[in-house]
């Protein structure tokens, strides 16, 4: 889907723009997650795991734009892109058509600017509108941050999935399912 960009400031005062992800955003997107799945050990990938293709990331690009009940949201800072959210249904079948899934990371340097809420309550507005009942994510029980943002927002956490994620070093961390009620 489409939506009309949104301008906002953050908490350093810096004007933040969010808009849905376009074709012509593919290999910022694929730097992007190049970039974050180095500086952080909260997302899924190890650095050397993400492997799309320009084509293969302009596709998924046009198929959220084309789904009516997805969005890419990204931000971006003076023009450059810094960090993204998604939304997207829990799968395909109409019982699950009341629930949605969302995932969300930034660049580093904008960690704790308020961007994250920002983009959060963009997308959770956009689920409602949607007629989305229930919005769920998945996080590193250790992302405390991200822990405290997503409860500020009404999330609560209905389970946790101990030794989800092993990394190269052998530690593992827990990852918890968190889900909000959107009516």
């Amino acid at each position: 889907m489409r939506i009309t960009p949104i301008e906002k400031e953050d908490k350093t005062g810096r004007i933040i723009t969010l808009r849905n992800a376009e074709i012509s955003d593919a290999e910022n997107l694929i730097t992007y997650m190049k970039i974050t799945s180095f500086e952080t050990p909260f997302l899924l990938r190890e650095p050397d795991e993400f492997h799309l293709t320009s084509e293969q990331e302009e596709c998924f690009i046009q198929n959220t734009i084309d789904n009516p009940r997805e969005l890419m949201l990204l931000a971006t800072a003076d023009g450059c892109h810094i960090g993204n959210c998604s939304l997207s249904g829990a799968g395909p079948f109409k019982r699950y058509q009341h629930r949605c899934q969302i995932a969300i990371a930034l660049y580093q340097k904008y960690w704790g600017c308020g961007i994250g809420q920002m983009m959060l309550s963009t997308i959770l507005s956009v689920a409602r509108e949607l007629g989305y009942e229930q919005a769920e994510l998945e996080v590193a029980a250790n992302n405390t941050s991200a822990v405290a943002l997503y409860k500020k927002l009404g999330f609560q956490t209905y389970g946790t999935f101990p030794d989800n994620m092993k990394y190269a070093d052998g530690s593992y961390t827990d990852m918890l399912w968190m889900m909000k009620k959107l009516i």
